[in-house]
């Protein structure tokens, strides 16, 4: 008997992008990280890529990538994000894969998944058959080979669902034991009550499909599943790995897999360091030959399925009430205030419905027109959605048009093709999992809907958003002021729509405070500037132009003129409308001018609101990441004078609190916030130094250190990170640079005994990777009595102790 051990890791985050902007806009929850994507990113998807491997010191002796010894699977919207923000982890993942072929036979570890994360049972035919082709699509693309395993959002299947993967070529998917209905030796005539998780999870099964179609599926592991994911399993790798063995029986006469399946942020982001127990669990299984490890594909070719399973039709591994958490109030919750219920979801999951029905005969009626196929055509469009290059473009609308389009026709086709793309999204399962209908994954798929009714609006000329606003008042929201699913879309989705002038504005007024070139891009806009001309008066300014504006998605376009003054401060005012007539505009431009330079500003106001009809734009007016910025820079000065007045009153009773610290006696608040304040001030600048003052910073972090005061906190330890991060970027670039290796090796001694919670592990990786690169030069230099490289060996072994490596055997 043989035992066989397969970890899979389900990594996915719903998408979060602006529907109308196609970026993710900052999420003051993730601080102090821009967004949630990032800190997750940080926290698991990276340090898996590079899991960390300890002596019995805590010492780093090695650094291993997790992805190459499991089995996992990447939401590929979640995939298109890292590609574009974080693309060393993109490509650490798919690197892996490839290292797991050669580890495992041939078969490669990555799994594709459903598009969007949809719950597939509850979709119609068509949609689970764009959401696996594209999830399949998406895969090739970015692993170079075709899936032979797809993940189910949810694990959440049907008959029909399932016919779907086998018609697609998927040999094998994942499911919860809860999920196995009977079974049966294949041959054999009667079934086996399975019901209630009762079915045994070391083998592979098969499931014969009315189509006489065949899939095999694999049951996960149970109670050593939720051991991982919910009882602090991960605490130690080596317990992680007993509790892995002891579920091989000494009873069975036949090879074993024991297979377990989590979330896959599990490692790392929900428990803190998961990825290290994860890689000492493997090491510690291999190692000593306790079993081997496989994945899924590997093992099915080695253990084709001698039994036969039937599932629980629309079932799923985190609702027991089948896939209820989806559209009902089951039950099923994320453990919200009590009194509340989630009525709000099957009215939800009915306006979405209506919607997608009503837009179909539209949809279809309208692409024939233009397309060979109109639902062919959205099967190929994940293709534009991977490449979104004008060639590939047109590479699309040649192939799938009936006729050859005028440019008026392309844009039309290419909004068919978001209106549908938006219609699958608006139906991204986090929506409706946790409590409350106001919950931000709610909003999104909300805001997905409205920008299918704001795309069939444009397209059909079909107003749909009275019905369904309508149909959005029956879902109830737990919060009073919320009210409802009408109300929620007007106070949190209607703002977040965008339509050019909107775009425009943002440009006009960010303009004002910063430099762009002529033709920039903007939120998947580019800008093409027709005219522009600048004006300033003391702190005054004011900027008049023409633009042309180009949606990069739907290549639509359109001419807008704008005017923007700004006052100082937070005071600017500005108007956009349609281009108008040359005369118009010229006059617009003389009457503006010759009141911003009297500077009568009043006046200028006026006539701004008086050509531009009212439009009334502001710093409200920019995206949030923008607003962000300029917020930042108009305060400035306030936060100048601030800083003055707090490190007056320091300075002025500096010897009374030290006084008070001597006498163990509690500071007055005012004076301890004025003090922690400077003190936070002055170590970030210390750390942010381009000369940095080693002897300075170390007295004000031992300063910190001693008062015990909360000045280390996330942000702090955020700008530390980065500063690190980039030093050592700039180091493994030119390991020549002693000074910048000096100032490191000083810089890490002070971090490794402040209280700081760092996260350096893009910093330990340089390091690692310059321990096989630069190292071996230098030491041969050093052991022939270079002196310069005899230094270089001592400082760069002195960071290397400092980032909690093991160094002593390069001393050797």
């Amino acid at each position: 008997m043989e035992k066989f051990i397969c970890i899979h890791g389900h990594f996915y985050q719903p998408p979060r992008e602006n529907p109308w902007l196609e970026e993710v806009e900052f999420q003051d929850s993730a601080s102090p990280y821009h967004d949630w994507n990032e800190r997750i990113t940080a926290e698991c998807y990276a340090p898996n890529t590079c899991a960390r491997m300890l002596d019995g010191e805590g010492r780093i002796q090695k650094i291993v990538n997790n992805y190459s010894k499991i089995s996992f699977n990447f939401g590929p919207t979640l995939l298109a994000w890292m590609k574009e923000k974080e693309p060393d982890v993109h490509d650490a993942i798919v690197a892996a894969d490839q290292l797991s072929q050669q580890n495992f036979s041939g078969h490669g570890s990555a799994l594709a998944q459903v598009y969007n994360h949809m719950i597939l049972p509850l979709g119609n035919r068509r949609d689970k058959y764009t959401q696996v082709l594209w999830g399949i699509e998406d895969f090739q693309h970015r692993f170079g080979r075709k899936p032979e395993g797809m993940w189910l959002a949810e694990t959440a299947a049907d008959t029909e669902t399932l016919e779907v993967l086998a018609e697609q070529g998927i040999k094998f998917t994942i499911l919860s034991p809860y999920q196995a209905s009977r079974a049966r030796e294949i041959g054999a005539r009667n079934w086996r009550d399975v019901d209630g998780a009762r079915i045994d999870p070391t083998r592979a099964y098969l499931i014969k499909l009315p189509s006489r179609r065949s899939i095999s599926v694999f049951f996960y592991d149970g109670p050593i599943s939720q051991g991982v994911a919910f009882e602090r399993l991960l605490t130690s790798g080596e317990k992680f790995a007993t509790r892995l063995l002891g579920a091989f029986s000494d009873r069975a006469n036949r090879d074993q897999l024991v297979n377990i399946a989590t979330d896959g942020e599990t490692y790392g982001h929900h428990h803190k360091h998961g990825e290290m127990a994860l890689a000492y669990a493997l090491q510690f299984i291999e190692n000593n030959k306790f079993a081997r490890l496989t994945n899924y594909a590997e093992f099915l070719e080695t253990h084709p399925p001698t039994h036969e399973v039937q599932i629980h039709e629309k079932s799923a591994w985190s609702c027991s009430h089948g896939v209820g958490r989806w559209m009902a109030d089951c039950g099923c919750n994320s453990g919200g205030r009590a009194g509340w219920n989630q009525g709000w979801r099957a009215p939800l999951r009915e306006a979405l419905d209506w919607l997608r029905d009503q837009i179909t005969p539209l949809f279809e009626a309208k692409g024939a027109e233009l397309l060979k196929n109109p639902w062919g055509a959205r099967d190929a469009y994940v293709q534009v959605i991977l490449d979104r290059h004008h060639a590939n473009v047109d590479k699309f609308l040649t192939e799938q048009a009936n006729h050859e389009l005028n440019e008026t026709e392309k844009v039309q086709v290419l909004k068919l093709m978001e209106l549908q793309r938006h219609a699958m999204l608006m139906y991204t399962s986090c929506g409706w999992f946790f409590d409350e209908i106001s919950g931000i994954e709610t909003v999104q798929v909300i805001q997905y809907a409205a920008q299918v009714i704001q795309l069939a609006q444009e397209v059909f000329h079909e107003d749909l958003e009275p019905t369904f606003t309508g149909l959005l008042a029956k879902a109830k929201s737990n919060i009073p002021d919320h009210q409802d699913g009408a109300c929620i879309y007007t106070k949190f989705v209607k703002p977040a729509m965008i339509e050019w002038n909107k775009v425009v504005a943002h440009y006009a007024v960010s303009s004002i405070f910063r430099p762009y070139s002529a033709n920039p891009k903007i939120f998947m806009r580019s800008f093409e500037q027709e005219h522009r001309e600048d004006f300033s008066v003391g702190k005054a300014k004011l900027a008049i132009g023409r633009t042309k504006v180009t949606h990069e998605v739907t290549h639509e376009s359109a001419h807008l003129s704008y005017a923007v003054i700004y006052l100082g401060e937070h005071n600017l005012a500005g108007g956009v409308q349609p281009a108008q007539a040359q005369e118009d505009y010229e006059l617009l431009k003389k009457e503006l001018e010759e009141a911003f330079q009297r500077a009568d500003f009043p006046e200028v106001i006026r006539r701004i609101d008086h050509h531009f009809h009212g439009s009334n734009y502001s710093l409200k007016s920019l995206f949030k990441d923008e607003q962000k910025k300029v917020l930042y820079q108009i305060l400035s000065s306030t936060r100048e004078d601030l800083e003055n007045r707090y490190r007056l009153i320091t300075e002025r009773y500096a010897p009374l609190m030290h006084f008070l610290t001597d006498l163990r006696a509690d500071l007055p608040l005012a004076l301890q916030t004025a003090a922690d304040f400077i003190l936070q001030i002055d170590i970030t600048r210390g750390f942010s130094a381009e000369d940095v003052d080693l002897e300075k910073l170390r007295k004000l972090c031992a300063e910190g250190k001693a008062r015990d005061v909360n000045v280390f906190d996330e942000d702090l330890c955020y700008t530390i990170k980065n500063r690190l991060e980039n030093m050592m970027r700039d180091f493994a670039a030119n390991p020549e640079n002693m000074s910048l290796l000096r100032t490191m090796e000083g810089l890490t001694d002070i971090v490794r005994t402040a209280p700081l919670d760092l996260n350096l592990w893009r910093v330990q990786n340089l390091y690692y990777e310059m321990l096989q690169l630069a190292v071996p030069k230098f030491r041969a230099a050093a052991t022939q009595g270079d002196v310069i490289s005899k230094d270089w060996m001592n400082l760069f072994l002195s960071l290397g102790d400092h980032l909690a490596f093991e160094v002593n055997p390069l001393e050797a």
